[in-house]
């Protein structure tokens, strides 16, 4: 499911600093999920195996059935950990987007006033991705507590190793991919399907056909994560010219 990077300079200094990352927050784990983590990251870098045996340690993840999300679920649940898949259900889902999620035995949860936010940043001509993702995650981490649920994972490709997995609060939050230093490609390959590569969500594409500056934000985003290592070319210009159609 996941290629070693004990050969990939970079790959492998970012899982390293995972490892420090991980060390930080030991005490707010369980020994046996901590002991779990650090397997899953010494698989990453050596290909060393581990017990997968099933942990009774849930993990809330973020689920929006993206490649990044859905990776994330399905590498966990291989490594062993109780994955708790939870969607924010979101106007601009599809019946098929919520009835695939319920295959993957998603937890639908709503978002207070999302919509009403949404319209406000539309009609500003603001971003509306970085508000969107700021009320999912709260969304997600509410029913996290409410639960008892002590982690909250993200499918987040940005951030460096040393920010893959912090306390916050009274929750880790981590950043699955990043903690395993993957990118757009790996998260794809392991969904073992294929896959439509396209930029923005629908309310994202109704936004920035009234207001084009939008695309020039998403052109940016797509830069980032391509300076950042999260995208090669090839995914990058897809993006782009995929942008650039709406």
């Amino acid at each position: 499911m996941l290629e070693t990077v004990e050969n990939n300079f970079i790959k492998s200094y970012r899982v390293r600093n995972s490892m420090k990352a991980l060390d930080r927050v030991r005490k707010e784990l369980s020994p046996p999920a901590y002991r779990r983590f650090k397997d899953l990251l010494r698989y990453r870098l050596y290909g060393e195996d581990f017990d997968k045996e099933p942990l009774d340690y849930k993990i809330a993840v973020a689920f929006s059935m993206g490649s990044d999300s859905t990776a994330t679920l399905l590498i966990l649940r291989w490594a062993g950990f109780n994955v708790v898949p939870v969607m924010v259900r979101l106007p601009q889902m599809s019946d098929v987007v919520l009835m695939r999620a319920g295959e993957y035995g998603a937890v639908l949860v709503k978002a207070p006033n999302y919509m009403e936010i949404m319209k406000e940043q539309i009609k500003k001509k603001a971003p509306i991705c970085g508000r969107c993702h700021s009320m999912v995650m709260d969304a997600v981490k509410d029913y996290a507590r409410r639960e008892g649920i002590k982690i909250v994972a993200s499918g987040d490709l940005l951030s460096v190793g040393s920010l893959s997995i912090y306390k916050q609060e009274d929750l880790i939050n981590l950043n699955f991919p990043a903690f395993l230093a993957m990118d757009k490609e790996e998260t794809i390959n392991v969904l073992n399907r294929k896959y439509a590569l396209g930029f923005g969500c629908p309310l994202w594409r109704v936004a920035s056909k009234n207001a084009s500056i939008l695309k020039r934000f998403g052109i940016q985003r797509v830069m980032r994560e391509l300076r950042a290592g999260a995208l090669n070319e090839k995914f990058a210009k897809k993006l782009i010219l995929d942008i650039l159609a709406q």
